[in-house]
């Protein structure tokens, strides 16, 4: 029997991000641009944290957005710093985070002179075929529940495809 291909789950996109100020926020920006072979974009603030010195408007961050073959890549590179293994915690409904304390255990990433030391943070979200019906402009539709990506799912995607070992997982 044809499984049903609308179930298929699939990785909608990585997102690669860093929080930084001032000259570390230029560092961390380079960062990502070796670690993805793209160009990242500044992140600014929208509330005041005054306990911070932040404002609305501040430049606090940047992040990479990567899609299709060359996220699959990166991602494979990325679980391999943090020898495949997540914490069930990491794993929520249609994604899961995780981050890297130091970008030098990225294989094929060297040492920096001018950067230094520093880490990212790694966000994957899950989709399955149809979630263009909620996101498109004209005669837009809602999407069961059902038709969401639960987290069990995530769990048995990332140990298929990655050979993820998931650490916390009760038995």
């Amino acid at each position: 029997m044809k499984e049903n291909k609308i179930r298929e789950i699939e990785i909608e996109k990585v997102v690669l991000s860093a929080g930084a100020l001032g000259d570390d926020l230029d560092k961390e920006k380079k960062l990502l641009e070796i670690i993805s072979g793209m160009k990242a974009i500044k992140t600014k603030a929208r509330k005041r944290i005054p306990a911070f010195a932040i404002r609305p408007g501040l430049e606090v961050g940047c992040k990479v957005t990567l899609r299709g073959k060359k996220a699959e890549e990166i991602l494979k590179r990325l679980l391999e710093s943090i020898n495949n293994q997540l914490k069930e915690k990491q794993i929520a409904r249609e994604d899961l985070s995780f981050g890297i304390e130091e970008y030098i255990e990225i294989p094929g990433i060297e040492y920096q002179r001018d950067i230094g030391m520093g880490g990212l943070q790694v966000n994957v979200v899950f989709k399955r075929k149809g979630k263009r019906v909620e996101l498109k402009k004209r005669k837009r539709g809602k999407i069961p529940l059902r038709q969401r990506v639960t987290k069990e799912e995530i769990i048995t995607f990332m140990k298929n495809k990655f050979n993820t070992e998931i650490i916390g997982k009760k038995k």
